[in-house]
């Protein structure tokens, strides 16, 4: 593996596409900036998949978040040991990946299964789709597999500081070219996702609903007045 490619090279171009795919398609084709919501197609499915997998992926990012941005020393100068970090990360980060791996099998059943959901559905959906369960399924295999069989990995002395590296523009890919494959595996996926995500359905994610309490109602209305109906329709 080509450690200046893998772990600067394609980090950087994976955050290229998604900057500049994103600014380009906000700026000219606003109108496929949505989720194409697919709820009116089915709903019983989507009403316990849904909630699952978009609270469950919040916490998950915020365990991320937690882990890969805040040094170590902050937490140490919280009185937070390593020990009882790991222990919440392993517990809720557990949880909240479980609870992201369930509704995305849920999401990805009615895809497939449900004949009006799989016709509206084009090739990039399941491409996200797909890609996202290999994302959360690698992450949940690091935190409910590897580390119960091999101990917490010490991830926030490694993984942390590259990610940090990248951002301050000054890569230091050796803290990573020796991490577990399930670790590059896992990382190297979810920068693939982040690159595709300005070429699908998941751009919606950027966008928060601030307007919408403002947004006036849409109102529907029969073309003619009851009683008095077209001949023919």
């Amino acid at each position: 593996m080509n450690a200046t490619f893998w772990w600067v090279a394609y980090p950087y171009l994976c955050l290229a596409l998604l900057i500049g795919g994103s600014l380009y398609r906000y700026a000219y084709r606003p109108l496929t900036w949505t989720s194409r919501s697919s709820q009116l197609l089915e709903t019983r499915w989507l009403r316990w998949g849904s909630p699952l997998f978009h609270w469950g992926i919040l916490f998950v990012l915020a365990g991320h978040f937690l882990g890969l941005v805040i040094p170590v020393a902050a937490w140490q100068a919280m009185g937070i040991s390593s020990t009882l970090y790991h222990q919440g990360a392993d517990l809720f980060g557990g949880l909240a990946g479980l609870a992201a791996w369930i509704g995305l099998d849920l999401l990805l059943i009615r895809r497939l299964a449900n004949p009006r959901v799989r016709r509206h559905s084009s090739p990039s959906d399941l491409l996200i789709l797909g890609w996202l369960w290999l994302v959360v399924t690698s992450g949940d295999a690091i935190t409910l597999v590897y580390n119960h069989l091999n101990g917490p990995y010490a991830y926030r002395h490694t993984v942390g500081p590259w990610f940090r590296s990248l951002f301050v523009l000054h890569p230091e890919p050796n803290l990573v070219t020796h991490l577990p494959v399930l670790f590059q595996v896992h990382i190297l996926l979810t920068f693939g996702l982040l690159a595709l995500t300005p070429f699908s359905r998941l751009v919606h994610l950027f966008s928060a609903p601030v307007a919408y309490p403002r947004r006036a109602p849409i109102q529907y209305r029969r073309r003619t007045p009851y009683g008095h109906e077209i001949p023919g329709s």
